[in-house]
């Protein structure tokens, strides 16, 4: 095979964003691709086979681009533009970076970062009730925060309804100090985090007191309709069967749903049937009704934690499938 060289113009104001500290994101590219890039006076040299240094072009291209555009190009963009480009889907990057939900209350653009989790906010502007599955990292909660704040300040629903199941993973609730409300406001942290990071503390304080937005255990939905609301359900895999029914029989008029859950994260007891599973089985064949998959690949938050997805998945496949062996059943999926 011919090795062949070819030439990237860097723009000044871009080479460190793109070329990462220390040329960090240089070498990883020469390394996953089994190229030679050589960077100088802002040019980029690269040496190899044709077909590498065309998915590196492109890669590079891409990076440089999402530069422009003002992101800050970090690990995870340059291990999705790599991943994409086996793929031979280098454009789309581009294409799902064009996707502005809304903004954070410093400005920061919030959008999918995947084709997963384009494929999942996708879905939730288009169905009345999605599921979105998948491990932590994801961005299922955050993305479904960000579409309910937007379509709230939009004027599409009257108020937004946050809620969880309040299940101990490994604590028991009531060694907890203070009263119920503060035994629960844990259990309910991260809502608050991407509501203060996304809306802003006093935004949200001022539509709170106005009954505007409301972040709640799953037990308080019973006995209510919920019309004309955004509703989260998030870490759905805690709840029964029964509560999940309980839930999704809540919703009222002009109301939309997102349930978020990871299947693999259970702190129900060992026996217990999830709500999130069942509801998979009963509800997979409504139209109306959209589950979206988000795997490793859709993680986006440090890099190791992708791995550590990746590590578990294939552990807990090894451990299965022994146990499968020793007992003589199959498993269905």
């Amino acid at each position: 095979m011919s090795v062949i060289e070819t030439i990237i113009d860097i723009p000044a104001e871009h080479e460190r964003n793109v070329c990462g500290q220390f040329d960090e994101y240089v070498k990883k590219i020469e390394r996953t691709l089994h190229v030679t890039m050589i960077e100088r006076d802002g040019e980029l040299k690269i040496i190899g086979p044709e077909e590498t240094i065309r998915k590196a072009k492109s890669v590079f291209n891409n990076l440089i681009e999402l530069s422009k555009r003002g992101n800050a190009i970090t690990q995870q963009n340059v291990d999705y533009a790599l991943s994409l480009s086996f793929l031979e889907k280098d454009h789309e990057i581009l294409e799902i970076d064009k996707d502005i939900i809304c903004r954070t209350i410093n400005g920061r653009p919030v959008k999918p970062k995947t084709l997963g989790q384009k494929a999942y906010v996708d879905a939730i502007r288009k169905k009345m009730i999605v599921f979105g599955i998948g491990p932590a990292g994801t961005g299922k909660t955050y993305l479904a925060m960000a579409m309910a704040i937007q379509a709230f300040k939009d004027g599409e629903v009257g108020r937004i309804i946050l809620t969880r199941p309040a299940i101990e993973a490994g604590e028991k609730l009531g060694f907890l100090p203070g009263d119920l409300q503060s035994k629960i406001d844990p259990y309910l942290r991260p809502l608050y985090d991407a509501l203060y990071q996304i809306m802003g503390a006093d935004s949200y304080l001022h539509n709170a007191e106005k009954g505007l937005i409301e972040v709640a255990p799953l037990a308080y939905m019973r006995g209510r309709t919920l019309d004309n609301a955004y509703i989260i359900l998030d870490e759905a895999q805690n709840t029964t069967p029964a509560q999940m029914k309980m839930f999704l029989t809540r919703i009222g008029f002009g109301s939309k749903v997102v349930v978020t859950g990871d299947q693999t994260q259970k702190d129900l007891p060992k026996e217990a049937v999830s709500g999130l599973d069942m509801a998979i089985k009963v509800l997979k064949k409504v139209e109306e009704i959209g589950f979206c998959y988000l795997t490793s690949s859709d993680v986006v938050r440090h890099p190791l934690v992708q791995r550590i997805v990746e590590a578990y998945d294939e552990y807990e496949t090894r451990a299965g499938d022994k146990d499968d062996r020793k007992t003589g059943k199959r498993r269905y999926r």
